[in-house]
Formats: C-alpha cells, sequence, structure tokens
C-alpha cells in the first residue's frame, strides 16, 4: 500500500511539474523579449518550484554541496536522471549545456536553449559541435557562462558505469578555462525511467576547479576520479552500495 501510494504522489509530482513548466516557460515570454535577462529569472525560479515541490509531495529533499562556480567554468558533471540538471541551473547564476539536438524541437525547452547559448549537437557529430564552441569562445561570440558537459554523454543510471568521453578535455584544452567537477547520486531517488520517485536527500557536490594546464590525459584523468569518487560516496550515503 506504501509503495502505491507513494506511486500516486509521484504521478502527482511530475504532472504538476510539467504544467508548471509550461506556466513559468510561456510566462516569462514576454519579459524575455524586452531583456534577455529574464530568461535566467525563469529558469532559476522553474528549479525552485520543482525542488520545493518535490520536497514536500514526494518527500524528496535536495542539497548543494560545495562552492558552486559563478565565473566562466566548465562544469563536467556526473548525469542520472532530469534533477540534477535541475540541481546545477539552480545553483548557477548562467548555466548552459551542450544537449541533444532534439530537445530543440521540445516545447519550451528548446526555446530556453535558444536564449541561454546551450549548443544542440547530433550524436553522431559532437566533434563538430565541440570545434564550433571552441571558436566561438576564442572569437568572443559565446556568452559568458557556465557550460555544463555530461563527459559520459548520456544519463547513466545509480551505480552504473559508463566511460568518459574525451569531449570535456578537448574543451578544457583549447579554451583554457578551468572545469568543475560536480558528483550527485540524483538517480538513486530519481531513476531514468518510469514515475516512481522515492524519498530522501538528493545532492549535486561540485568539487575543486582543475586549473588549465594539465594534459589532456591527466585532466580526463583527475576529472572522472573526482566526479566518479564524489559520486560513489554520495550514493553510499543514500544508501545504495556501488562496486568500485
Amino acid at each position: 500500500m506504501r509503495h502505491a501510494f507513494q506511486w500516486l504522489r509521484s504521478l502527482v509530482f511530475i504532472v504538476q511539474m510539467y504544467i508548471m513548466l509550461a506556466v513559468i516557460g510561456f510566462g516569462f515570454v514576454p519579459l524575455i523579449w524586452f531583456n534577455k535577462k529574464y530568461a535566467m529569472v525563469a529558469i532559476h525560479s522553474y528549479c525552485r518550484w520543482v525542488r520545493w515541490t518535490a520536497s514536500w509531495m514526494i518527500g524528496l529533499r535536495s542539497e548543494i554541496r560545495g562552492d558552486p562556480p559563478s565565473d566562466e567554468v566548465l562544469i563536467g558533471a556526473k548525469h542520472q536522471s532530469f534533477f540534477d540538471i535541475i540541481l546545477i541551473a539552480s545553483a548557477v547564476p548562467a548555466p548552459k549545456y551542450i544537449m541533444k539536438k532534439q530537445l530543440t524541437w521540445a516545447p519550451v525547452i528548446g526555446l530556453y536553449a535558444k536564449y541561454t547559448n546551450s549548443i544542440p549537437v547530433d550524436r553522431g557529430k559532437r566533434g563538430q559541435a565541440i570545434k564550433q564552441m571552441v571558436e566561438d569562445v576564442r572569437s568572443g561570440t559565446a556568452k559568458p557562462g557556465q557550460l555544463v558537459i555530461f563527459p559520459q554523454g548520456t544519463r547513466v543510471a545509480a551505480g552504473a558505469k559508463k566511460p568518459y568521453k574525451v569531449g570535456t578535455g578537448v574543451l578544457y584544452r583549447e579554451t583554457g578555462q578551468p572545469c568543475v567537477p560536480a558528483s550527485t547520486n540524483v538517480g538513486v531517488f530519481w531513476k531514468r525511467h518510469g514515475i516512481m520517485r522515492y524519498p530522501g536527500l538528493a545532492v549535486v557536490e561540485f568539487h575543486p576547479r582543475i586549473e588549465p594546464g594539465l594534459s589532456l590525459e591527466d585532466f580526463m584523468s583527475k576529472l572522472e576520479e573526482t566526479v566518479e569518487a564524489g559520486s560513489n560516496a554520495l550514493m553510499k550515503e543514500a544508501g545504495l552500495e556501488v562496486e568500485t
């Protein structure tokens, strides 16, 4: 009975979450036409709404640990579900994402991806997107902010293993920007698929930045070690033992 009740609570939470995505997203559009700064106001408002409603509707509290960056950096983040995107976007002032090109056609999400200068990529043409990003940074046309990259390229279930792709390292090397590793345990409570959401404490933790200057191999090794060790510790804290 308790499991069925939590499933029902999860369903209600998800429905209202997407309703509010439309309400907040479209509601801010007239303001954004006058000043694009309201795009970030809308994003932060929606993220706060999701975090707040998750805390009392499904018992999923959330917490940011470490020091979220506010300058122009790369964020190399573990990606387990939509909720880690929400937590990161709520914690930094100007988030932008390297994202699947298909999402540009999604209502509201595609609109705000454009407003925030997020970078849509074809799965098979990620190298082209990275090359264009490097050129934009060098020429000064890229909008300043915190570029969030998921080094594993996709959502990875809590406890699962997937190799890190070299694209984050190429951006780190070619742009000369520091990279802030970010770990999470959100996948323990908010799975990649399905309706069920579990109560608990979801955490995104920002680690000390990796300053420019490392070789590509050393950077990738340090990034993976930091993100994976941090995520494993957070998942263990949430009750999930992960084989290392």
